[in-house]
């Protein structure tokens, strides 16, 4: 059988893709069968010319009056986005947010079961959280070629995100999920997401600045001031 060659397909969209997936599983599970790109526009929070935009990077571009076929469309997206078998995943750090990330069970019902934790904590090691027992960060490159795991989750202290992103590289890992606070570098061969907590609630805090400002006019008490950090 002749392989499919990879699409090129703009960074944009492909991040717009899960929000246009997890909205077309909200229909599906309506039973609905087709969908305009007007509707799936209103449900993703974008306007309906990026919609088909997007769509026609997967060659689907609907029919006229009519709209797409849901459960095609899904098909389509889930292939593009890797989702048409599991992606085992190794989370790094059992502190709180590792466990709250072990205990999740969206991972594996999205496609990305937790395959393995790892610690460098002796008194963690050996330990099970959600079901799963805590090995030794040592273990690592055994671990990733026993379960063939190619994504690594960073959930340590910032002080040691570095080093540990280092150790799964080397591991053999080639996509890294990194939710330590910190900022870190993997070769250009690696695929590095990060995701800041903090950050989001700085973003969401000038948005809420902003209605408190355009609110001030209307007699609204203001926001209690504090001093500027870094």
């Amino acid at each position: 059988m002749v392989e499919r060659p990879p699409r090129r397909i703009p960074e944009a969209t492909v991040a717009r893709l899960p929000v246009y997936r997890r909205s077309l599983l909200e229909v599906a599970e309506e039973e609905t069968s087709t969908i305009s790109s007007e509707r799936l526009a209103e449900m993703a929070g974008v306007n309906a010319a990026k919609v088909r935009k997007d769509l026609s990077y997967l060659g689907s571009y609907g029919t006229r009056g009519v709209g797409y076929d849901v459960k095609y469309l899904l098909f389509q997206m889930s292939r593009e986005l890797g989702l048409t078998h599991d992606w085992p995943v190794v989370i790094v750090g059992l502190g709180n947010l590792g466990h709250a990330l072990a205990n999740y069970g969206g991972f594996g019902e999205r496609g990305f079961p937790v395959a393995a934790l790892v610690d460098a904590d002796p008194a963690k090691v050996g330990t099970r959280v959600g079901g799963t027992e805590v090995r030794h960060v040592d273990e690592l490159p055994e671990i990733v070629a026993e379960r063939r795991i190619l994504i690594g989750i960073i959930a340590t202290p910032a002080a040691v995100a570095q080093e540990v992103a280092d150790r799964l590289v080397a591991a053999g890992i080639t996509s890294v999920l990194n939710f330590a606070p910190a900022v870190i570098t993997v070769p250009d061969a690696i695929s590095l997401r990060k995701v800041d907590l903090a950050v989001e609630l700085q973003i969401l805090s000038f948005y809420q600045q902003q209605r408190q400002l355009g609110s001030a006019g209307d007699g609204e008490p203001s926001l209690p001031t504090r001093s500027v950090r870094d």
